[in-house]
């Protein structure tokens, strides 16, 4: 089984990115291939409804995400973690859910797959929650089996990820559900 993470931010080797790499790690030892798509490494131009996609998988936008879209495709689990700007997620992860339209228009090829969020603000009370819901809507959309850490939403952390015990409890908490119901599904 695959999962996938994917770091919200246009930051290079920033907080998500550093996150997305820890829960991959947490996931190969426990036996799961994974991906990862950082949006630092890539420019996905925002949705314009063209409509190119209404019943067909083809996106009418070349930028290569359709590369992106494939790899959440192929995935069984799909990790996401977003640094919260002004209250929500970063507007590059949200030009990708608006992009992976297709995927939806194209036989909802994102259903059933299981879904969890990390979420990365500057103090303790940033927006993280929000930001999650977010990301959860995003995954409920699609119908997505959408788990968090097993007392809450998922992954809170407060930046710098690495100094913040309690978030990081949060996000391997986070990543150890996400690979225990992919286990109970196999």
């Amino acid at each position: 089984m695959k999962i996938v993470g994917i770091s919200g931010s246009p930051k290079k080797n920033g907080n998500n990115e550093k996150i997305i790499d820890y829960v991959l790690d947490i996931a190969k030892q426990k036996g799961f291939l994974t991906g990862r798509i950082f949006l630092s490494e890539h420019n996905v131009s925002p949705c314009t409804d063209c409509g190119v996609c209404k019943g067909k998988k083809e996106c009418s936008i070349k930028d290569g995400t359709d590369k992106i879209l494939t790899l959440l495709e192929d995935a069984d689990g799909i990790i996401v973690s977003s640094p919260v700007y002004f209250g929500s997620m970063s507007a590059q992860l949200k030009a990708l859910f608006d992009r992976t339209l297709v995927l939806r228009r194209g036989g909802s090829l994102l259903k059933n797959k299981v879904g969890a969020a990390i979420a990365v603000g500057n103090s303790r009370n940033g927006g993280q929650e929000k930001t999650l819901s977010t990301i959860h809507d995003w995954m409920n959309i699609h119908g997505m089996i959408i788990v968090g850490d097993g007392s809450h939403f998922g992954g809170i952390v407060k930046s710098p990820f690495d100094e913040d015990e309690v978030g990081l409890r949060t996000v391997k908490e986070t990543i150890y559900k996400l690979c225990d119901v992919l286990e109970m599904i196999r």
